[in-house]
Parts: structure tokens; sequence; C-alpha cells
């Protein structure tokens, strides 16, 4: 460090500064420190700070991905996430682990990581609780059955499919169903956005005075394909579908137009929590209620941070609500299927 203040010009303090982000140094600065430490060939040590410091500066992204595969929103996430970490002077690690809670709990033994991140929260999720047993600062990006005494980011799913119902019967559309992701094997009842989303869909469609039909497959294209099958021969009069099923929704438009249904003329098909790059893989584009995935992730990352740097004063709890975005996959519903038709019927 002396040999780099030298070349630079600068004190030592200023290099400290600059390589370990504690004090803000001028652009002109730290370009100045960082040619000089690569003319010298000089390497941050991040052992030996560790050792010093009793601290590693890395905080880890856990991932359950033998039971979720990798979406484009899921890479939003992430991104996002080690972005912002290495902007406040910290590194991010993915940590793709099942969501055993002994899994974590020997990833935060060893002194590894600072602190953790949990994503693909469970309602009754065991690595919470082994977290806190431990004492290793975490933040959630989800939520538990009960939160309260926790610190979370979430899409706020109540709300969001509250406006996807209501997105579909201002069209005139009263026979909606809903198509959701199974998370493998696991019982839907015990993930979060899953359970959530379904209870809300429900309880909308019952407050309009709608039957609420609700279907679930595995999150692949080809899944996708097999429940537009599913879907039109157990619910023929569909005239919508909300799909909570990022990778199923191609597979599922494809299925459609196998089977004869133009979209948005004969089915409309709104997309939720889902990504407009995916959006856009279909033709036509579907109309998508997006996944502030980029936000989640630096919001979470900051409340882990500020409860590491001792900036955390209460629990930060924030739900986002996902923002329409349209596509061309949304329509009125078909006229035979109005509600004039439908009183007519009756």
């Amino acid at each position: 460090m002396q040999d780099v203040a030298r070349h630079a010009n600068v004190s030592i303090a200023t290099v400290s500064f600059t390589i370990n982000n504690t004090k803000p140094v001028s652009a002109r600065t730290r370009e100045k420190v960082e040619a000089a430490m690569r003319e010298l060939g000089f390497r941050r040590n991040a052992v030996g700070r560790a050792l010093a410091s009793k601290r590693t500066r890395i905080i880890a992204l856990l991932f359950p991905a033998l039971q979720h595969s990798m979406s484009g929103t899921v890479i939003q996430f992430f991104t996002s996430a080690a972005a912002t970490a290495r902007e406040l002077g910290y590194n991010l690690v993915l940590w793709p682990i099942s969501n055993e809670a002994g899994q974590a709990t020997e990833l935060t033994a060893n002194g590894l990581v600072d602190g953790v991140l949990l994503m693909e929260v469970e309602l009754d999720d065991p690595r919470v609780q082994e977290l806190q047993e431990s004492g290793t600062p975490f933040a959630l990006i989800g939520r538990t059955r009960a939160p309260e005494e926790l610190t979370y980011v979430d899409i706020n799913f109540e709300e969001t499919l509250v406006a996807a119902v209501q997105h579909l019967t201002a069209l005139g559309h009263r026979k909606i169903a809903l198509l959701d992701d199974a998370i493998g094997s696991r019982s839907l009842a015990a993930f979060g956005p899953v359970s959530r989303s379904r209870d809300s869909f429900e309880a909308e469609m019952r407050r309009q005075d709608l039957v609420p039909t609700a279907f679930t497959c595995e999150a692949n294209p080809a899944a996708g394909k097999a429940a537009a099958a599913e879907i039109l021969a157990a619910y023929p009069g569909v005239t919508a579908l909300i799909v909570q099923n990022e990778q199923a929704a191609p597979g599922l438009a494809s299925g459609l137009r196998r089977a004869g249904r133009r979209i948005p003329q004969d089915l409309s098909v709104l997309s939720v929590a889902s990504s407009a790059e995916m959006a856009a893989m279909v033709d036509p584009e579907l109309t998508v209620l997006t996944s502030p995935g980029h936000e989640l992730g630096r919001m979470g990352v900051a409340a882990l941070i500020d409860q590491l740097e001792g900036r955390a004063t209460s629990l930060r709890q924030e739900l986002v609500m996902c923002r329409l975005e349209g596509g061309g996959s949304t329509g009125p519903v078909p006229a035979q299927e109005g509600p004039a038709q439908e009183e007519a019927v009756q």
C-alpha cells in the first residue's frame, strides 16, 4: 500500500479508502490509485483482509436449484443483487443448494460469508429457523407464513392477482382460469408465491360473483403445451387465462394455437410475475404484469448490508407490485361469450 501511495502521490489512507470503499474518493483520485495498482501488480488480498477484520465482505444468495429452474426473472434477481452488493463494497456469491436447513448451516458455520439472502421462500421454511438459531444475519426475497419478525422484500402477489383479474373482467371476461407452477413434486401450499396468488385469485373472482378455476403444471414449455389441452378439455368455455408460470407460458401459447384457439381473438392470455423478455418470445407478444426482479434484488441486498453495517434501526418489510406492460395477448371477450349472451342462456 505504501508503494501504491507513493506511485499515485496520495496518502496510504486514500489507498485504503479506495480499496475498501470505506470513505468517498473522487473519481480522479480513484483512477490514479487503480492505475498505480495495475502498474505495480497490486492485488487485493481477500483472505488477509478477512483475517484482519474477521469479516469476509461476502454475502451468499441461497437459491434452491434442485427444486426451482433458472428462469429469466430469476436471473434479474441475481444480476441486480450482485451489482448492488459490489456498489456497497461486498461480493455476492450464488449458492445453489436445496431448501434443507442443514446445508444453510454448513455454509454459515465455517465463516465463509458475513450474511445470507434467501430466495424461493417456503411458508414454513426450515432455513429461517436454522439461520435464526445460528445468529447469522439474513434477509428474505419472499415471505414465510408469519414474517412479522423478519426482514424481507417481496412481490405483492395478493394485489397483483387482484389487478390481473380486474384487467380481464374490465375487458368483459367472466370465465377466467389460473395456471400456476407446480414447483416439481412439492406441495403447492408450501410455496409462498403460489399459495398467496391462488388464494388472492379465488377471493377476487368470488368478490365479483365469478367461479374461480385453477390449474397447475411443471415449469417447462412441454408442460405448458400439455396444460393447454387439459384446460380446454376441462373448461371448454374459458375465455381468459392468467399464467403465473414463466417457463410454461410459451408452450401454453403453442398448445392453444395447436387446438385452434387464436390469441387474443378466441382466448386472452395474461402473464403474471414474469419478464418482458419472456413475453416477447411469444407470438403475439404476451401482455404481462412484469416481476420487479431488478428492484427486489437491489432492495434485498441493501436490507442485508444495512444489518451488517449496523445501519438497520428497524425491520425492513416491503412489498412491490408487478407492473402491467401491454402486449397483444389480451382483448375483449368474444361476443358469443359476453354477459348479455350468458344472461339470455339463463
